[in-house]
């Protein structure tokens, strides 16, 4: 397949302060019927460089109905198998992010937890794990992180990184405390996922601290830097949440932040 991004999304959601994801179909559900929800898309990627194969967050790890992941089924799509991808990159570990690290099969007439890219290695900060197992459920997956550490092939990352010299991993905290962001430079191109600071295209466009952040000024300061360098960079921006652009480069136009399709 060619090099470049590709969106594996898991679907639409409406999400409350009791933390559970409720599926949203736009065609004929009314987010006025869900008061103080948020709503948003759930959408891993799929980054294809010339020597890898990156999943970045892999999402909510949702079954289909033949018990295997969702995510397989769009890998699947693109000519590829879990056993292909080569990385799994995480920004943070709230369980729409991270959940899908895992996923259980039958060993031994048991049900066990195994890594979701048995050949992928995983990559997270230390920091960033040490702040979940203080947190815990429901904004946790506790046992299926547990399970990653115990099975996957993996690097605890602590702090700034640059991964196989060509993936720069920084912390920016914001969303919570040692949150990542992911830059991949992949040739002519540069790929920037920021998690949930830059979570939508539209957040990028205006000026707001939101209250799920753990410091919502520093996420509202770092999306104007991001924006800025992202313009000059001529960065390829990844959107996990949003519901209408999974990615785009961006300008600015009389002041307006515009998206280059």
């Amino acid at each position: 397949m060619e090099n470049g991004v590709y969106p594996l999304s898991e679907g639409t959601y409406t999400i409350a302060g009791d933390h559970i994801f409720v599926p949203f179909n736009v065609a004929t559900d009314n987010i006025r019927d869900r008061p103080a929800s948020l709503l948003v898309e759930i959408q891993p990627f799929l980054v294809v460089t010339e020597t890898d194969k990156i999943v970045i967050d892999p999402g909510l790890g949702l079954s289909l109905g033949d018990g295997r992941l969702h995510i397989y089924h769009l890998l699947e799509r693109y000519g590829l198998q879990p056993t292909d991808i080569t990385k799994v990159l995480l920004s943070h570990l709230h369980l729409d992010h991270a959940g899908g690290v895992v996923h259980q099969v039958i060993e031994n007439g048991r049900w066990t937890w195994v890594p979701s890219f048995p050949n992928a290695m995983y990559y997270w900060q230390s920091t960033e794990w040490d702040y979940a197992f203080s947190k815990g459920g429901p904004s946790y997956p506790i046992e299926r992180l547990e399970a990653m550490r115990m099975k996957s092939k993996h690097v605890i990352l602590n702090g700034e990184t640059i991964i196989d010299n060509f993936i720069e991993a920084s912390i920016c905290g914001g969303h919570t405390p040692t949150h990542q962001t992911f830059l991949i430079r992949a040739g002519r191109d540069n790929y920037f996922f920021g998690g949930d600071v830059v979570p939508q295209f539209s957040q990028m466009q205006r000026k707001f601290v939101a209250k799920y952040d753990y410091d919502g000024k520093r996420s509202a300061e770092l999306r104007e830097l991001f924006t800025n360098r992202a313009i000059e960079e001529g960065w390829t921006c990844l959107f996990f949440h949003d519901i209408r652009k999974p990615y785009c480069k961006v300008k600015r136009v009389d002041g307006m932040i515009m998206s280059i399709d």
